[in-house]
């Protein structure tokens, strides 16, 4: 695999954590998975990882949003899939509407 190959740019990631008002710290403070700093840098420059890795970074966003909210929002936040945080996921789909717009609290 050519180095190509595997750099997909910047991520919707970087987006979503910062419209959150999250830092590389928050996600690996709020991980019950051992995420490391460096993964979560790989996840957001756009090296490609593997689907067990997108998930973990992905379940790790949705913890470190959770921990933000009352009991009020936490009953409508959707959980962001995989394919929501990465562009190169199989399903991705740049023009889908953030479900939870409405609720972003930094």
């Amino acid at each position: 695999m050519s180095e190509e190959e595997r750099e997909f740019g910047p991520q919707p990631l970087i987006a979503m954590m910062e419209m959150w008002g999250l830092e590389s710290h928050d996600l690996v403070d709020a991980s019950d998975e051992q995420l490391t700093y460096k993964q979560v840098q790989r996840a957001k420059s756009g090296r490609k990882l593997t689907l067990k890795m997108m998930m973990k970074v992905a379940r790790t966003l949705n913890l470190a949003i959770w921990k933000r909210l009352d009991a009020a929002q936490r009953e409508q936040f959707v959980e962001y899939l995989h394919k929501d945080v990465f562009s190169y996921s199989k399903g991705f789909n740049p023009d889908k509407e953030d479900p939870n717009h409405g609720l972003v609290v930094k």
